[in-house]
């Protein structure tokens, strides 16, 4: 699933000598999965959307009403995309999903020729342009339905009745899928 990605990111470190990456898709795609192993591959830096979720007092009912808000971008640019444009060291403050605010700890960023990003939301008008490449990852809605039922159960009913339809109305409005430099397909484990 990744050659053609890696080929290129080998093409564009050779024409640019850095590479930035983004991966969005739909939910349980594998995204995470991906950016991890490229990660690896590249011993890049690797950013998650998820670190980036709204904080309790930004879900407000016309933010979820506007297609790609519910992911604090404006704090992602700022704290992420324009010191890696910049070329520098940074930190940023990942937001913490089981205490629901924003971490103690900031995280260390040291300059890298690899970056990827993964999560959806990650290719919105504002932030693409910060980015090389751009890949998404589609799934079969079934399997994306078994892969989130084996992931948590208990949620299900929620991606169904709220996540997956505010992703599908993100992807309509900036056209992900048309717009992709790569489309890659998740397939069974």
């Amino acid at each position: 699933m990744t050659e053609e990605l890696n080929r290129k990111i080998r093409k564009t470190l050779q024409e640019k000598g850095r590479c930035v990456i983004s991966i969005d898709g739909r939910c349980a795609s594998g995204k995470s999965t991906l950016g991890e192993r490229l990660k690896v591959e590249w011993n890049g830096n690797l950013f998650h959307m998820d670190d980036f979720f709204l904080r309790p007092e930004q879900r407000t009912p016309e933010r979820y009403q506007t297609p790609g808000e519910n992911v604090d971008h404006e704090r992602f640019l700022e704290e992420v995309l324009i010191p890696l444009s910049e070329k520098r060291d940074f930190s940023y403050v990942p937001f913490d999903c089981n205490v629901m605010k924003l971490s103690e700890q900031p995280v260390s960023v040291r300059d890298h020729p690899v970056t990827i990003i993964e999560g959806s939301y990650s290719q919105r008008d504002d932030l693409r342009k910060y980015y090389d490449i751009n890949a998404a990852i589609d799934i079969d809605p079934q399997l994306q339905l078994e892969r989130l039922a084996k992931r948590n159960p208990q949620k299900l009913q929620m991606f169904i009745d709220r996540w997956i339809p505010l992703e599908e109305m993100y992807f309509q409005t900036y056209h992900i899928y048309e717009r992709a430099d790569i489309i890659l397909h998740a397939g069974r484990d």
